[in-house]
């Protein structure tokens, strides 16, 4: 069995879909940290067969919306003193801006560098997301964030 220490005051990412741990990790800039953090990916789920948990041994600003478009599904505790002090449930955010870019190669966004790339969301139920500018399709959890 797998041990990781408990956290003092930290986050804990949870209830990541199997695999896309990494990818917030990335996103996230922890490969960079100079405090203690775990990915543990395919842990074993009685709700979600397997996922990946995220643990961070520092309080740091998460940009919430982000995480509700890679994962819905994802929770975060806020751990002080060792106890969750704070449950944060996600879900899909109604706009995301400069988290994924949008694959029109006639958009705006392609030529003018400057234009924010700016979703909003169309189909709560499909996941899915058009660009403000050109209304390419997109959809949440697929492909790669910033």
């Amino acid at each position: 069995m797998l041990n990781v220490d408990t956290i003092k005051n930290g986050l804990v990412i949870d209830h990541i879909r199997s695999g896309c741990g990494i990818k917030i990790f990335n996103y996230l800039g922890l490969d960079k940290a100079d405090y203690c953090v775990a990915l543990i990916m395919n842990v074993p789920s009685k709700t979600m067969g397997k996922k990946d948990i995220i643990k961070i041994d520092n309080i740091i600003n998460i940009d919430y919306s982000v995480l509700g478009f890679i994962d819905p599904n994802i929770t975060v505790n806020v751990i002080m003193d060792e106890h969750i002090a704070k449950k944060i449930t996600l879900s899909l955010p109604d706009r995301v801006e400069n988290v994924i870019k949008c694959r029109n190669p006639r958009c705006i966004t392609t030529t003018e560098h400057y234009v924010p790339h700016s979703f909003k969301l169309v189909n709560r139920k499909k996941a899915e997301y058009a660009c403000e500018y050109c209304d390419e399709l997109y959809r949440a959890g697929v492909g790669d964030v910033f």
